[in-house]
């Protein structure tokens, strides 16, 4: 059953911890998919969590940052309606999915609308400068605004690390809810390619009226920032009511 509009948002880590849906103006937009669990790689570590894709809701759309197979894998495509609305940070990508059988794939831009939702493409940076270019892999990432008269606007920053690209997106777009994947993933000899506490701090000091929603994390081998962790960082930092750690299968409602 779809959720009334009472809800301003709704975030629901819906099966496992880095899976996400928003209902914004009463419009369920899944945030990434991905079903199976991560072994271990050469880069990676591997923490033995494990996710599963069991259902996927009565959804509108679908946003798909980037292709990272912890965001988008085949059998999470091969679950999903192929008319079902993707977007896509850019042509590539969008070719990709469409070579899977979809058949309605649009490329996010900084305007976007759909059913009278504003989407606006940010961008992002999927780890440091020499990070990226020892491992080109990680390429390039995107986040998204999400916008509506009658809902709180929410910015969901994407597989990102603190940087100029999250603060332009802040200062430009002012968002009151800001989800940030904050596992603090790692590979072995790197600096982390995506946030971790510092991070969720200088994103909190840069919008300190902001409620920060902690999304990401111990569902990915390589993400070693646990929620306890980010929580009790909060606290010592004096942010902790600023933020939401959800568990498992948690709704967050916001009016």
């Amino acid at each position: 059953m779809r959720p009334t509009s009472v809800s301003a948002a709704r975030l629901d880590n819906f099966v496992a911890p880095n899976k996400s849906i928003i209902c914004h103006a009463n419009l369920q937009i899944v945030l990434e998919t991905f079903s199976h669990a991560q072994p271990a790689s050469k880069y990676s570590l591997s923490n033995g969590a494990e996710t599963a894709l069991t259902q996927l809701a009565d959804v509108d759309a679908v946003v798909v940052t980037h292709l990272h197979s912890d965001h988008w894998d085949d059998e999470a495509a091969a679950i999903l309606d192929k008319k079902l609305p993707l977007f896509a940070q850019n042509d590539e990508d969008a070719a990709h999915i469409r070579s899977q059988g979809f058949q309605d794939v649009r490329t996010l831009t900084e305007n976007t609308e759909f059913q009278g939702i504003h989407l606006a493409k940010t961008g992002g940076q999927h780890g440091t400068d020499a990070t990226l270019e020892a491992i080109p892999a990680l390429g390039q990432v995107c986040g998204v605004v999400f916008s509506h008269p009658s809902n709180k606007r929410l910015y969901l920053a994407g597989d990102t690390i603190w940087n100029e690209h999250v603060a332009a997106a802040i200062s430009r777009h002012h968002p009151e809810i800001i989800v940030l994947n904050a596992g603090k993933a790692v590979f072995p000899g790197f600096p982390p390619i995506i946030m971790g506490e510092e991070d969720v701090l200088a994103v909190h000091k840069a919008a300190p009226e902001a409620t920060l929603i902690a999304s990401h994390m111990e569902a990915v081998n390589h993400c070693v920032l646990s929620r306890a962790a980010l929580r009790a960082y909060s606290e010592e930092q004096g942010f902790a009511s600023s933020l939401l750690v959800p568990a498992d299968g948690e709704t967050l409602a916001f009016k």
